[in-house]
């Protein structure tokens, strides 16, 4: 009797041991997967601000199609997960909207997104030169559509010359080739000193030509 008792127990034992083991050892790859599996996103998202303030990529709003370009629309909108946000009354809330204009992140003002300089490009020319360029919209604009595009622009970029500088050596020490020098134009500059400013002639002529802007830096940058 008592070792027919001890087989008996011995099997539920055996299998209640088993079972524990099998849960052990796969608790904590489940944890181990839970806490990789945070979106990059989530560090761009200010935790318990405002949800209407939140970055666009914090959020997935669905699409107003009977919006009027130009015109304000309302737009439903829901926090990503791992995303915390609050409405005016300091509420957490995971549903809400926001107001924006109708258009196309393309369609934007310049003061809107930054795009790329390109600094090969000559600013005075004609015509003026235009260059290809990727703008990214900022964080805090929503807008229709991808928030990165491409746009041609017109080359804006500058070398740090000063328009006032040029302009004064142009005046006092031009007869010199002083304001040639100054923009990086080196042979007309010694074409003026050699010349005594081209006897004033010269000296006069680019007093004007610097004046109106014509004549800018060597590099093609626009001045400052």
């Amino acid at each position: 009797a008592g070792s027919l008792m001890t087989t008996k127990h011995s099997q539920p034992q055996s299998t209640f041991a088993k079972s524990l083991t099998s849960t052990s050892t796969n608790t904590p790859n489940f944890k181990t997967t839970e806490s990789t599996e945070i979106p990059s996103y989530v560090t761009k998202c200010p935790s318990n601000g405002l949800c209407s303030r939140l970055p666009p990529d914090c959020m997935t709003c669905n699409t107003n199609y009977s919006c009027v370009y130009g015109k304000p629309a309302t737009f439903d909108c829901k926090v990503k997960p791992y995303v915390h946000c609050v409405d005016q009354n300091n509420h957490e809330q995971e549903n809400f909207t926001i107001n924006m204009t109708c258009q196309f992140c393309w369609q934007l003002a310049t003061t809107d997104y930054v795009c790329t300089n390109y600094t090969n490009c000559m600013t005075v020319s004609c015509p003026r030169q235009r260059y290809n360029a990727t703008c990214t919209v900022r964080d805090h604009i929503h807008c229709l559509g991808n928030r990165v595009f491409p746009k041609m622009l017109y080359c804006n970029w500058t070398g740090g010359y000063k328009w006032s500088t040029a302009l004064a050596l142009s005046i006092t020490l031009g007869g010199f080739g002083a304001d040639r020098f100054y923009l990086g134009q080196w042979r007309e500059g010694l074409g003026k000193l050699f010349s005594f400013g081209g006897l004033g002639i010269w000296t006069l002529i680019d007093v004007l030509l610097i004046g109106v802007g014509y004549v800018g830096p060597a590099d093609g940058s626009l001045y400052i």
